[in-house]
């Protein structure tokens, strides 16, 4: 069996000690907000007192969006199965990927990648546009299936901005919806996940974060939607679309 050990700069345990990133779990207690603990966990650094309401800002915008969300009807329907809270849980986090859930990151990817280019961030946005469309891609981050304007967006680039977080990502953000309204047509509001993404470049986060800062926000809200379907619902109960038509081979026999 090989001697050799893994290494670890995350925490360090021992019989009546807990330190994460060095700091001490029971001073943490007392003197950290959650948020302050999530950006020290991450970062390896406690923020500063910006830093520090800037990730509070962010890990409330998405706690929730009602009971429709995979994620919900993932963790409703489990919870409806007859499964614990645990289970109902990670089945809602397990429906969190590329399509829900994941514009985070896959914008922060596109948004560093560009913002490293040289260019204004208008030629910028005019460029990638353009790629988007010879590529038929669509930009994630961007628009909205309710909301014409969003909400959160709003507010988060208001705090950024009072924060002075608005830099050169959210710029690029912006241009980038401006952009896409003058060659589409149409405005394709930059939605909160974009927003984030714009948010935590700037903050200087790895885009392969981008999925973490959602779990960690919408968890406690999936424990609420668990709650209140064990507490208020009957088990087996329709959940989701049920409105679909067989579109099979008709009716035969072996």
């Amino acid at each position: 069996m090989s001697d050799e050990k893994w290494t670890t700069a995350i925490t360090e345990i021992a019989p009546g000690k807990i330190s994460v990133r060095g700091y001490d779990i029971a001073e943490m207690m007392e003197k950290l907000s959650f948020a302050q603990a999530v950006y020290l966990i991450l970062r390896g650094e406690l923020p500063d007192p910006k830093q520090a309401r800037m990730m509070e800002a962010i890990l409330v915008s998405s706690i929730d969006h009602g009971a429709t969300p995979p994620s919900v009807l993932g963790t409703r329907t489990v919870v409806s199965g007859g499964n614990p809270l645990n289970a109902a849980v990670a089945g809602g986090v397990l429906v969190i990927g590329d399509s829900h859930g994941g514009a985070i990151e896959q914008s922060a990817r596109i948004m560093q990648e560009w913002a490293k280019k040289d260019g204004t961030p208008a030629d910028l946005a005019a460029a990638l546009v353009a790629d988007l469309k010879v590529t038929k891609k669509r930009l994630p981050g961007f628009g909205h299936r309710l909301h014409t304007t969003d909400p959160r967006t709003v507010k988060l680039f208001e705090i950024a901005a009072s924060l002075q977080f608005t830099g050169r990502h959210t710029e690029l953000a912006q241009a980038i919806e401006a952009e896409l309204e003058r060659t589409g047509g149409k405005k394709l509001p930059i939605n909160v996940d974009g927003a984030i993404a714009a948010v935590i470049s700037d903050m200087g986060f790895d885009w392969r974060r981008g999925k973490g800062f959602f779990i960690i926000s919408r968890v406690p809200g999936l424990i609420a939607h668990a709650y209140e379907e064990m507490t208020t619902q009957k088990p087996m109960r329709k959940l989701g679309d049920t409105n679909f038509v067989y579109s099979g081979p008709p009716s035969r026999r072996i």
